[in-house]
């Protein structure tokens, strides 16, 4: 698939081949769901949790007497049924982490690349040259090259420059490429792709994933 390249200021300068085993890659859209649904579950800290009635700090006086009043029969102001009492059957904390082979995990991102690259929402650019922050220059460049949609900024490398200038913008989130993941690529209808960004993305998604790959994926996708 060839794709036109343009510059900052939206104009065309050159054009670029995606590679076909990431571009065109056959859609697995259960495969996607599957990568989303656990990203989202590893993203929960777990710790929710309601106190029962063994827990809650009330007295173990009886209410009132048993006989005489008319009343239901209680003995402990901790049963569910009274204002500040235990919870019946409430959270616990639990772990809500999903195992994925990484070769699923893979798939899912060339699957999700692909249906963007096929309905044109993959916009790629020469090269993102900033002297100093300065968010009007970003907000621009995004304008001209999504027309105002909602967008994911890849970089190849930390870049303080482009991540200021782009960090007021609600609707721009920018992303270096080796963080790429299934949230965030289906998250933001078009993605901004520098040809250095390209790059990073095509040498771990065409070749076996090493270490320091696995680990700076399950950061972004705990974090």
């Amino acid at each position: 698939m060839e794709l036109p390249v343009y510059n900052m200021a939206g104009e065309q300068v050159s054009t670029v081949e995606l590679p076909a085993t990431i571009f065109e890659a056959n859609i697995n859209r259960d495969l996607m769901h599957q990568a989303l649904v656990r990203q989202l579950a590893n993203a929960r800290l777990g710790t929710h949790k309601a106190k029962t009635r063994s827990e809650v700090n009330r007295t173990t006086a009886k209410a009132y007497r048993q006989k005489g009043t008319g009343r239901a029969r209680h003995g402990s102001r901790k049963a569910p049924i009274f204002v500040g009492g235990g919870k019946a059957h409430g959270p616990l904390p639990r772990k809500y982490t999903k195992n994925m082979p990484r070769k699923m995990r893979r798939a899912a991102l060339c699957s999700a690349l692909s249906v963007k690259a096929d309905q044109g929402d993959i916009v790629m650019v020469d090269q993102i040259v900033m002297d100093a922050p300065k968010t009007k220059v970003i907000a621009s460049m995004m304008k001209g090259l999504t027309n105002g949609e909602s967008a994911l900024l890849l970089i190849a490398d930390r870049n303080e420059t482009v991540e200021k200038s782009a960090r007021n913008l609600s609707d721009v989130k920018t992303l270096r490429a080796n963080y790429l993941n299934i949230r965030d690529l289906l998250g933001y209808s078009k993605i901004v792709m520098p040809l250095a960004a390209l790059d990073v993305v095509s040498s771990f998604l065409e070749q076996d994933l090493d270490d320091e790959w696995s680990d700076a994926e399950d950061a972004a996708v705990e974090g």
